[in-house]
This record gives structure tokens, C-alpha cells and sequence, in this order.
């Protein structure tokens, strides 16, 4: 069983587009796994976004297997290096999950008020996109959509669903990095 070819085809079948491999040279990065690295689809019919996507942040040994996909309104590398760390983050910190959020330190693409980001099911594409088995295996294919501080602290006071309300409410633009916060 090839983990790499088995996530690849798996968005490769979600998305019906070609994923381009990016590679990060800079920091740590021989602390992930030798397989590891950020796939790039470009916008498609149905999804005007660029999606990025971890390969291999989750290994077959994991007690719960997570990969990350984040949206951006065009290519950016900047978008790489985020998932690059939070890859790290997860792999050599503290496992990360549903509902957890994460501290990028620095806007996630220029200009934008948001610095967090959100581990959230991803509704976009549904459970087609976020289940993955592989025998007794499963990855969870999660989003990872990026948030302000103030979403961040309106989470911890009132929950992961009532920030996704929120969300909804205000017809959350995922993709724009000028988008004002929804609290």
C-alpha cells in the first residue's frame, strides 16, 4: 500500500484535476516524513480557488490520520509554507484535530486580517472529500479555513458550532483575504 499514491488518487477522484507538488526547503522540514509534501490544484470547473493540500501529513501508524486542505483566490507560496508548518506542528508538536485552531503568527496571504485558521469538516466538498479508507484505515480530509483572533476567542467562548453559525450567517467569502471578520 502506497500512502502518497493512495491521498494523491483520492484527490485526484474528489476534485477531477491534476494536483502539482510543491516542495519546501526552508526550516525543519526533514523533521516530516519523506513522502510529505503540498499538492496544488488549480481553479476548476465548479471552484474558482486554488486548492492546497498536505500529502503524507499523516502516516499509517497514526492513531487518527488527518490531511488539510486551505482554498486561496490565486497560487501562492506563502500557502505552502502555512500548510508546511502546520504539518510540522502536527507531526513533531501537538496532534492537531477537529475544531482545533492554529496560531499562523502572520496574515495568510498579504494584506488579510486573518492570522488563525480553523480545522473544520469540509463542507465544500462533503464526506466524499473527507473519509478516506484504506482497509481498516481512515484519513480524515479536513479544511483547514483561515480565521481572525476574534473568531479564534469567539470559539473558545462559545463553541466550534456557534462560530460555524456565524459563518453561515454571514455567508463566510473563505477565500478572500480582505474579508472583514464575522465577530
Amino acid at each position: 500500500m502506497n500512502w502518497a499514491h493512495l491521498i494523491e488518487t483520492h484527490y485526484r477522484q474528489v476534485w477531477r484535476v491534476e494536483g502539482q507538488r510543491h516542495s519546501f526547503t526552508k526550516g525543519p522540514i526533514d523533521d516530516l516524513p519523506s513522502d510529505f509534501c503540498v499538492l496544488a490544484y488549480p481553479p476548476h470547473e465548479g471552484r474558482a480557488a486554488w486548492t492546497y493540500a498536505t500529502r503524507c501529513m499523516s502516516q499509517p501508524g497514526d492513531d487518527v490520520a488527518l490531511e488539510l486542505h486551505i482554498f486561496s483566490p490565486y497560487a501562492s507560496e506563502d500557502i505552502v509554507e502555512l500548510l508546511v508548518v502546520t504539518a510540522h506542528y502536527h507531526r513533531t508538536g501537538r496532534r492537531l484535530g477537529l475544531g482545533h485552531t492554529i496560531n499562523f503568527g502572520r496574515p495568510w496571504l498579504p494584506g488579510s486580517h486573518c492570522d488563525h485558521a480553523l480545522i473544520s469538516l469540509p463542507y465544500l466538498d462533503g464526506p466524499t472529500l473527507e473519509i478516506l479508507d484504506i482497509g481498516t484505515k481512515t484519513i480524515n480530509c479536513d479544511w483547514l479555513i483561515p480565521v481572525t483572533k476574534s473568531e479564534v476567542e469567539f470559539k473558545m467562548r462559545h463553541g466550534l458550532e456557534a462560530l460555524e453559525r456565524r459563518f453561515e450567517e454571514g455567508n463566510l467569502d473563505y477565500s478572500n483575504p480582505s474579508r472583514k471578520p464575522v465577530v
